[in-house]
């Protein structure tokens, strides 16, 4: 059996993973929820900030930046997609939009890759994330517990942004009834535009701040967008809160079970999909017929 010090280190890397696939995925169930689009390009995003952020950080030094740099590429990429292609798929079957998201997100990432080749890149750990903290019970690095406040301040904007403000409500509303947000008159496609450039921006934002802990490669994004699909699926599609709490779940479940054979973390994330699709179709908070 593990010891404590070892138990509460993998503990914490649940937490810390957690949060990032709950930015991502927070994203994509809002994406999917108010616009109906199942966007297989939500990966390439993520690694559209990854590697924007790495060629800020080289060019400027600055880790700040180098998040600024992120989150905006993912921003513009992701408003290009919407604006040129992905709007003309809102009406038609999923099978269409999987194919035209998966088709860009290859393009995407074979771009990356011709860019800046398949050799992994790094991104240094920010000279105020350097270190290690003593909790007594175990010595964990400070930048990893950094991210979980990151991260945590990110969902909490987001959260800001869909509960308090009115085009929160209208996003809000277009989950739940699109055809009567049209019918008041409110610029649903304004609207639509906002929430795929924040879920992009999110996705590039995410990429980033995971970038000092893994090493860079163009194929980073495709794993990460199969969790962030599971983590929708466990939280309920449309729900943000689910988001978060699906998010914790799948963290925790990759890292515990890495603790004891790392070869079965997949295998019992996917089985925890299962039990939840089983016993719980609409997802732990997600609404009966949302979907």
């Amino acid at each position: 059996m593990p010891g404590l010090g070892l138990f509460m280190s993998q503990v914490f890397n649940g937490l810390a993973l957690g949060v990032l696939l709950s930015l991502i995925a927070a994203g994509l169930t809002i994406i999917y929820g108010t616009l109906g689009v199942i966007n297989f390009a939500h990966g390439a995003l993520f690694v559209v900030g990854a590697y924007a952020g790495f060629s800020t950080y080289t060019f400027t030094g600055s880790f700040l930046l180098a998040i600024v740099g992120a989150a905006a590429a993912a921003l513009i990429v992701g408003l290009l997609m919407e604006r040129t292609l992905i709007k003309r798929f809102y009406n038609r079957p999923h099978e269409d939009q999987i194919l035209v998201t998966f088709g860009l997100s290859i393009v995407i990432v074979e771009v990356i890759r011709g860019i800046y080749g398949g050799v992994g890149q790094r991104v240094p750990v920010p000279s105020w994330g350097t270190g290690v903290v003593d909790m007594g019970f175990v010595v964990y690095p400070l930048y990893r517990i950094e991210i979980l406040a990151i991260a945590a301040a990110a969902l909490f904007l987001f959260w800001i942004l869909l509960y308090r403000t009115r085009l929160g409500l209208i996003i809000r509303s277009g989950i739940e009834d699109q055809l009567m947000v049209r019918l008041l008159g409110l610029n649903i496609q304004r609207a639509f535009l906002v929430v795929f450039g924040l879920g992009a921006a999110a996705a590039g934002f995410a990429g980033i701040i995971y970038g000092p802990i893994v090493s860079i490669v163009p194929d980073m994004g495709f794993r990460v967008l199969i969790q962030s699909f599971v983590v929708v699926v466990l939280g309920g599609v449309g729900s943000f809160p689910g988001a978060i709490l699906g998010g914790l779940l799948a963290g925790q479940i990759l890292s515990i079970t890495s603790l004891f054979n790392p070869v079965y973390s997949d295998v019992m994330l996917f089985a925890a999909m299962a039990l939840v699709l089983i016993f719980k179709p609409q997802g732990l908070m997600g609404v009966e017929g949302r979907a």
